[in-house]
């Protein structure tokens, strides 16, 4: 889904993920909800506030994988700036003085797995992340 890289976008992007997820079973308050809709709000401000080229939208991808003992849901919010693509190891905590730099490291610390993947056909990264559900 693509969305425009404002706050309203972002918002928006936010609530897709919850939709979404209730519609596949994972109702608005289980703790599986809770975490990507967070995730996705972390990384669609991300996007927003590091990836906005003038011009371009942001675009949120969700899927979830089912077997016989877990469920994976990922999340992925591309943007189309190439050259700010964010480091993979745990990002250290900002002084607590400082009135950003958390996201990442939230999302590193509620994601099972996350990371950051060239956009596919077109210019720019994908960030995703993911979480593991065992089934029951």
């Amino acid at each position: 889904m693509q969305f425009t890289s404002t706050p309203r976008g972002a918002r928006l992007a936010r609530r897709f993920v919850s939709h979404r997820l209730d519609e596949w079973g994972h109702p608005y308050d289980s703790t599986a909800n809770e975490t990507l809709t967070l995730i996705a709000a972390e990384l669609a401000a991300n996007a927003i506030r590091h990836g906005h080229v003038p011009g371009r939208d942001f675009h949120v991808r969700l899927v979830q994988c089912t077997d016989e003992t877990t469920t994976i849901l990922r999340i992925e919010v591309a943007d189309t700036r190439t050259e700010r693509r964010p480091s993979l190891e745990t990002p250290a905590p900002p002084a607590a003085e400082e009135e950003a730099g958390r996201g990442l490291l939230l999302v590193s610390r509620v994601a099972d797995r996350w990371g950051v993947a060239p956009r596919v056909g077109a210019p720019g990264k994908s960030v995703w992340a993911a979480l593991e559900l065992n089934s029951q």
